[in-house]
């Protein structure tokens, strides 16, 4: 008799720990779904070739602005920064990354506007850009107009080049290449006389040791991009806390800090911290 109740209590300990496995064993959730970190991953999206922003360095860790933006974010969501895995987000993929799920959100140069809205919903904006150009530090270039017979670089399909061509320096002439490394060496070769794309992609390229002292900024203000979090859409409990965090990390300091640490090697003139929903609408 005394066996079979110890049996029986056995039998009875054995039930309640497969029924425990059952329902918490695995409690990790590789989009980071949950309210919390526990012991799982969160998947956050960004650029791997964007120094300054979103940049994998070849030791295989990440650095740059909007690197710095989702690991504080992921640790207000409740991840440390060894539960992160970040995940490379190409412009044209952003979206699909977001509705399939392959990330739980995306800090990677992602300008808020109209037509992105009807996809994904966004957090922020916790950075608002320009679009500008890069000189070298000794040339004659003060204003758009002054393109004008000069050869200027962009990545091919760019809407920063037409705009300069169409509205500022129609007689610009545009050498457009796969990728913005390829128009920063034709600068510093003499290739080519300027490159155009968001004030602060530039700055984080001006910013690099190689490059110190050799480039600036022409500070023209052409666009205003308002950098935000996209997040999946009809995901409306991680967009409010989102925004709580980046509204913490304002007032904390950390946004100052990090704006510094990554563009300010290149004098770059930021604007002050954004006001979380509010969008500078670009010149009609």
């Amino acid at each position: 008799m005394k066996l079979r109740k110890v049996t029986a209590a056995s039998a009875a300990a054995l039930v309640l720990a497969l029924t425990a496995t059952a329902c918490g064993g695995d409690n990790k959730n590789d989009t980071g779904s949950g309210s919390s970190g526990g012991g799982g991953k969160i998947k956050v999206g960004i650029k791997f070739d964007q120094p300054g922003l979103g940049l994998k360095k070849p030791d295989g860790s990440f650095a740059g602005f909007d690197v710095d933006v989702a690991t504080y974010i992921a640790k207000q969501l409740g991840y440390q920064p060894n539960q992160i895995e970040f995940v490379e987000t190409k412009s044209a993929d952003r979206e699909n990354a977001l509705s399939r799920g392959d990330v739980k959100f995306i800090t990677a140069t992602y300008s808020i506007n109209d037509e992105r809205k009807k996809k994904v919903d966004f957090a922020g904006p916790y950075l608002l850009a320009h679009q500008d150009l890069l000189i070298k530090s000794n040339s004659d270039i003060s204003k758009g107009t002054d393109l004008n017979g000069k050869k200027l670089c962009s990545v091919t399909g760019s809407t920063s080049a037409q705009n300069v061509q169409k509205s500022i320096a129609p007689d610009a002439k545009l050498k457009e290449v796969s990728s913005y490394s390829e128009c920063i060496a034709g600068l510093q070769s003499g290739a080519v006389d300027a490159v155009t794309t968001d004030d602060s992609i530039l700055a984080g390229f001006a910013a690099q040791e190689q490059y110190k002292g050799k480039f600036k900024l022409a500070g023209l203000k052409l666009s205003n991009e308002n950098y935000g979090v996209g997040v999946k859409k009809g995901d409306t409990a991680t967009v409010d806390k989102i925004n709580k965090a980046l509204e913490q990390m304002v007032s904390d300091g950390s946004w100052e800090k990090a704006v510094k640490a990554n563009f300010g090697p290149a004098d770059y003139k930021n604007e002050p911290a954004p006001k979380i929903g509010v969008i500078v609408p670009n010149a009609s």
